[in-house]
């Protein structure tokens, strides 16, 4: 339940992130409008360039997925590598002990 509840949490940050971004990059067409160096047509078709390239190169996919992962390890959870690893070190000390009790029951 606490995992779900963490999950939910990143990626409401991921979205956060990608709606900053998108936010910012409106600022700044917005101020070149202002400023005359752009016209509004030509700031929205820039803007939704941008914002489409982007989307297409999954950079936004890839940005979040990196802060995904450094959050995780921030807050010391594992990844699934060292999960499956102590699941292997796991099921062999499991058979160890088994192991140990047959020898002290023969």
């Amino acid at each position: 339940m606490e995992q779900d509840n963490l999950l939910r949490q990143l990626l409401l940050l991921g979205i956060g992130t990608t709606a900053l971004v998108v936010d910012k990059v409106r600022e700044v067409g917005d101020e070149w409008v202002q400023n005359g160096r752009l016209h509004p047509e030509q700031a929205t078709a820039l803007i939704n360039d941008l914002v489409v390239r982007l989307a297409q190169n999954g950079t936004w996919e890839a940005q979040a997925r990196r802060q995904m992962r450094e959050i995780l390890r921030e807050l010391g959870l594992a990844n699934q590598t060292e999960v499956d690893e102590l699941r292997g070190r796991l099921d062999r000390l499991e058979r160890q002990v088994r192991d140990l009790e047959n020898r002290l029951w023969n």
